[in-house]
């Protein structure tokens, strides 16, 4: 986004630097970019900066002096000026590379006070500067503080307004256009009224005039704290900073729609004497016809504080400037709207902290803005404490869905609140309906319990609480009435209040929430009676032993704890037969998903690799086919994970292959180690994948655990942490006498468990 932002807000300076371009040589817009293009190439300047030059050049800017020697001093000690071509300016590359980053860090800036900030940044680390001020000239010679960093908000109050004197240095600067540099305390504190409280606070400084488009000038202030002159490198880089800002500055100075002189007088002696706070706005507009910001031509003493930015006379200003976030508020675009035609804007109701007779007290305001012409005419209303208790009581009753009502019997009047009638969807033309009309408005079914609680009422003077429902243009509503009797001195019942609120969003939730848990139940019993089935196939298809079996001269342990979690049933499943000649099959395997598909897929798998194992096939063979097997089987149910072991009785070697799955696991000598695996592929995830098989030899009193992921993950627990516990836990618990799989069960599964477990614990007799 900032990549995105960045790249907008260039193309919008290379734009207006093409249509002056344009402008000036008659070509066309590819032209004009080749154009600018190479002027950069040629002057070894970026791109952008040569947009900002063209941009600051459409009013001559009046050259700075020299950079690479000092200034010729004059017999008084002043600067004399010299000149140079713009199109001669160099500066060292150190310097290039400097005013390249600042031409970028420009497209971001829009206002004075921006500026300032950026100038500081850009040029604290390279000259020290410590502080930036930004003059404006405005009408009468005067020059006015339109931004500044470096300075606390108190110098900068005192300084805001600079009367044309002569002795003052940013005045002499912009009245000959030239620089002003101010090199030596001593002797320059004699010649000007130096800025600063104390002066010397700045040990030099320089202004550096430039003219805006409209002919407007600028002057821009930068103060060092350390004395000395302004090296040549040190010219070079401000020289090309005004160059750049010269560019920026010209949509700060963009042409605003003019205040008649004869006017401004009358104007401002008018705001001065109203007594609400209001404001006269003209707009600013960019050269490209944008409105950019508004400059206030007359205001009242009061608007300041309402509008939040500093205090005193805002009548000359811009209202960015008193007010730099009011373009991400509603007004700003109010007062876009109210600009182009689109009627009076009125905002929501505000809270301001204002102080009275001494005393901080909260008022509530809105502001309206209307055209003038092409002007804005801004003015805030205060409303007073019974417009605020009503628009709270409007809020309340349209936030609650909630409106009151009342009957007056003895002139059989009636009177409802606004949203009485949007609840009753009635236009409110037709006024409001007799009390004992109402029921008329209910749906037949509910009219008779209506009915009966308003005559009850009416006759007996009892309050009732009564829902019904009506038709309506927005479909059915469930409503609900309260409502009591007021009676006289003497008990006879005179007027009636009631309050009506419509439940219907309530109601529809609650009906929602029956039906859901309706839903729910079903569902879970129909789980459960899955569940149920399920366990029984799979008991049927997976019988566990009782005990300890013997196969191949190996001690075998099997283990089969199902997930508590949930109330599917998983895939795990395991195998551990004794094959033709003595040897013996281990396989463990985990199918992907539960319930009954996970279940039959499990049963293929299982009497599948069991059968091609027995008949001869090798175990890579034997994962391929069962990989084609859920590949090609209609209905399979997509992936599984597996270990097929052969163990060799006479020379007690363990061959094995896996197919995406964790590797067995080898005690020995109280020593715990993972057996390397082999490459192989999940089954089911490609039609060509590759297995191989790895052997190891076992020795007298080894112990091998073949186990599926439900044993060890625990999210969000890295696998490596799980195998380690895994691991440790196995060496805690050395036990050899049979049951013991099960004390390593219980330290391995402490929580509940969330998945299906399936363990086959094999060990290696000690010879005797």
């Amino acid at each position: 986004m900032d990549r995105l932002r960045e790249q907008a807000a260039t193309s919008v300076v290379m734009e207006r630097a093409k249509g002056v371009v344009m402008a000036l040589d008659g070509s066309s817009a590819d032209a004009a970019e080749e154009i600018l293009h190479a002027r950069a190439k040629a002057a070894r300047r970026t791109p952008l900066e040569e947009c900002w030059i063209t941009l600051g050049e459409l009013t001559p800017v009046p050259p700075c002096d020299e950079a690479s020697t000092p200034r010729p001093q004059g017999d008084d000690g002043s600067a004399k000026a010299t000149t140079d071509a713009p199109e001669a300016f160099s500066a060292p590359d150190d310097v290039a590379d400097a005013l390249s980053r600042l031409g970028r860090a420009l497209v971001h800036v829009d206002t004075h006070q921006a500026l300032a900030r950026c100038l500081l940044d850009h040029l604290a680390p390279d000259l020290d500067a410590e502080s930036v001020m930004i003059y404006v000239r405005r009408s009468g010679g005067g020059l006015e503080l339109a931004g500044h960093a470096g300075i606390d908000d108190g110098l900068a109050a005192r300084w805001r307004l600079v009367p044309p004197l002569s002795g003052v240095a940013v005045v002499e600067a912009l009245r000959s256009g030239e620089p002003c540099w101010l090199e030596d305390f001593a002797r320059d504190s004699t010649r000007y009224l130096l800025i600063g409280e104390p002066p010397e606070r700045w040990q030099s400084r320089v202004w550096l005039p430039l003219r805006g488009g409209d002919g407007s000038e600028v002057c821009i202030g930068v103060l060092r704290g350390r004395p000395g002159v302004f090296a040549p490198r040190e010219r070079a880089h401000l020289r090309g900073v005004v160059r750049l800002c010269a560019g920026r500055v010209r949509s700060f100075t963009s042409a605003a729609v003019p205040v008649v002189e004869g006017e401004a007088d009358a104007v401002q002696s008018l705001f001065a004497a109203l007594p609400v706070p209001a404001m006269l706005l003209t707009p600013v507009v960019s050269s490209s016809g944008d409105v950019e910001d508004f400059r206030v031509d007359a205001a009242t003493a009061q608007a300041a504080d309402l509008l939040g930015g500093p205090s005193g006379n805002l009548t000359g200003r811009r209202l960015r400037e008193v007010r730099p976030d009011l373009t991400d508020l509603p007004v700003w675009q109010g007062c876009l709207d109210a600009l182009t035609g689109g009627g009076p804007y009125d905002s929501e109701p505000f809270a301001h902290q204002e102080t009275v007779d001494g005393v901080l007290a909260l008022a509530t305001y809105s502001v309206r803005v209307t055209r003038l012409e092409g002007a804005l005419v801004v003015a805030w209303l205060r409303h007073a404490p019974s417009d605020r208790q009503e628009q709270r009581l409007a809020e309340l009753q349209r936030l609650g869905s909630i409106g009151w009502a009342n009957w007056n019997l003895s002139r059989d009047e009636a009177s409802w609140s606004a949203q009485v009638f949007a609840i009753l969807d009635r236009d409110p033309a037709d006024g409001p309906v007799r009390l004992d009309g109402l029921p008329g408005l209910a749906l037949p079914e509910d009219r008779a319990a209506l009915r009966s609680a308003v005559e009850s009422l009416l006759r007996e003077g009892l309050p009732f609480d009564a829902a019904f429902r009506i038709r309506g243009g927005r479909g059915v509503r469930h409503l609900r009435l309260v409502a009591e009797v007021v009676a006289d001195a003497h008990g006879t019942p005179f007027e009636v209040h009631g309050v009506v609120q419509d439940l219907t969003a309530r109601r529809r939730a609650e009906l929602a929430l029956v039906e859901s848990e309706r839903a729910i139940l079903t569902q879970h019993d129909v789980l459960q009676s899955e569940r149920v089935l399920v366990a029984r196939l799979q008991h049927a298809l997976l019988p566990l032993p009782d005990k300890v079996i013997d196969l191949s001269g190996l001690r075998v342990e099997v283990a089969y704890l199902p997930a508590q979690a949930g109330i599917h049933v998983g895939g795990d499943w395991f195998s551990a037969v004794e094959l033709p000649g003595g040897d013996s099959l281990f396989v463990i395997g985990d199918v992907a998903g539960h319930g009954v598909d996970a279940v039959a897929t499990m049963a293929q798998l299982r009497f599948t690799a069991k059968g091609m194992v027995s008949t001869g096939s090798s175990l890579t063979g034997a994962l391929s086919r069962l990989n084609s097997l859920l590949l090609h089987t209609r209905d399979a149910h997509g992936t599984a994970t597996m270990v097929l072991a052969r163990y060799h009785a006479a020379d007690r070697r363990l061959v094995w292959a896996q197919a995406g799955h964790p590797p067995p696991l080898l005690l020995r000598d109280g020593e715990a180690t993972y057996l390397p695996r082999p490459p192989g592929m999940l089954l089911g995830a490609t039609s060509a994948p590759y297995f191989e098989e790895t052997e190891h030899h076992l020795e007298p009193g080894d112990r091998v655990l073949l186990y599926t992921d439900g044993l060890v993950e625990r999210a969000p627990e890295n696998i490596d942490v799980s195998l380690a516990r895994l691991a440790d836990a196995a060496v805690a618990q050395p036990e050899d006498a049979p049951g013991s799989l099960s004390t390593l069960l219980d330290a391995m599964l402490e929580d509940e468990r969330r998945d299906d477990v399936c363990v086959l614990d094999i060990r290696v007799p000690r010879e005797q």
